[in-house]
């Protein structure tokens, strides 16, 4: 039977196995699949390094037909006293400022950080804002605006969530883009944009448009400032004059590690599921099951372990993360695809099974000892020439 004709649960609720999957052919069925598809394809995995390889093999099979988003983890303990690097939150708010208005394309997710929980969908969506060539500027607005969504005053930008101002020139180097970006200023106009090595401080290219999404996945905002202390007040009973964090956020300051108080920023979070346009077509490879366990025992046992400092409390796994049951309620609202690396998967009983005709790498390893070392890889190439 043909890739092609092997269907992908397409409604739903809907549960497909795909089984007999070996090397590069779950990259390549789910390649297949998205091109037919009208719509987003998710595709979650077990583990973030099962996510990056799946990332590059996609890449190889679609090239320029179709988008691979990356949305990265955090890449930090839950409850770490430290925060993401700023190229993470970037890639991060890009992905999620482009994923409402994606009609096609691929997103590859761990389950762990599909876990996480995130800032509203307007909070990204409302708090970008794009620049062309000719448009007005006030120096101060600017600068008032950056530093409510979050961007740092520096001498010489060289990271992302940077700016600095120098006469009639600001340099800044927005969230999501992979080059900083020099405004030229004629009195109030934007008279050039161009971009810049931020190693070098030397231009590169021209351009006619700048977007500027927020510097992180929090507000800094008087508004906001003011919900993250009544939420501190009524969630915690400490004194809060012995709280860094709550100290640094009174003032505009962003503490390490403050991610894991997002909630508190907002009326309520959102989830990466709310991010989503209609009609995605979801995969999901490996045993993700037992990894969302194991991830939420081991975030319960760090919650267990910090949560005993009074200068630094923390809120309880439930808001900070998705509990498994609820992860997988969400799930359960979209056509799924099972890929399992055996024939037959008789733990799935129920579920229509479909075998992909793909089959094993066979043994082309370099053998030191003999006197053809790379006889296993030429009877391999004769045998499929």
């Amino acid at each position: 039977m043909s890739i092609l004709s092997l269907p992908a649960a397409n409604l739903p609720g809907d549960k497909r196995l795909w089984s007999g999957i070996h090397g590069a052919g779950a990259a390549h069925a789910i390649s297949e699949a998205c091109l037919q598809h009208q719509g987003l394809t998710i595709v979650v995995t077990d583990s973030a390094r099962t996510a990056a390889q799946l990332e590059i093999e996609l890449q190889f099979f679609l090239g320029n037909k179709t988008p691979v988003f990356h949305f990265p983890d955090w890449e930090t303990l839950p409850y770490d006293l430290f925060s993401p690097h700023q190229d993470i939150i970037s890639e991060r708010l890009r992905t999620l400022f482009r994923l409402p208005q994606t009609s096609n394309g691929i997103v590859v997710v761990p389950v762990t950080t599909l876990m996480h929980r995130l800032p509203p969908v307007e909070f990204v969506s409302q708090r970008a804002f794009d620049y062309e060539v000719g448009d007005q500027i006030d120096l101060n607005e600017l600068r008032k605006k950056l530093e409510r969504s979050g961007y740092r005053y520096v001498d010489t930008v060289i990271e992302h969530g940077e700016f600095t101002v120098r006469g009639a020139l600001v340099d800044i180097y927005p969230m999501g883009s992979k080059l900083p970006f020099r405004i030229d200023l004629f009195d109030n106009e934007i008279e050039t944009l161009r971009t810049f090595d931020p190693e070098t401080q030397r231009t590169l290219t021209q351009t006619d448009q700048i977007c500027l999404l927020p510097a992180r996945e929090i507000p800094l905002d008087k508004p906001a400032i003011k919900r993250f202390q009544d939420n501190w007040i009524a969630h915690f009973d400490v004194d809060q004059r012995c709280c860094p964090v709550y100290q640094d956020i009174s003032e505009g300051v962003t503490s390490q590690g403050i991610e894991y108080f997002l909630p508190l920023f907002f009326d309520q979070c959102a989830t990466l599921f709310d991010y989503l346009p209609d009609n995605c077509l979801l995969f999901t490879e490996g045993t993700i099951e037992q990894s969302a366990e194991k991830f939420w025992q081991d975030l319960t046992l760090r919650y267990d372990e910090y949560s005993i400092d009074p200068t630094r409390p923390l809120l309880p796994p439930s808001e900070v993360f998705l509990p498994v049951a609820e992860l997988f309620h969400h799930l359960k609202s979209y056509p799924r695809t099972l890929l399992s690396t055996g024939r037959d998967d008789t733990s799935q009983a129920k579920i229509n099974q479909f075998s992909l005709p793909y089959r094993p790498l066979p043994n082309v390893a370099v053998n030191a000892k003999s006197d053809k070392p790379l006889s296993n890889l030429e009877q391999h190439l004769l045998n499929t020439t």
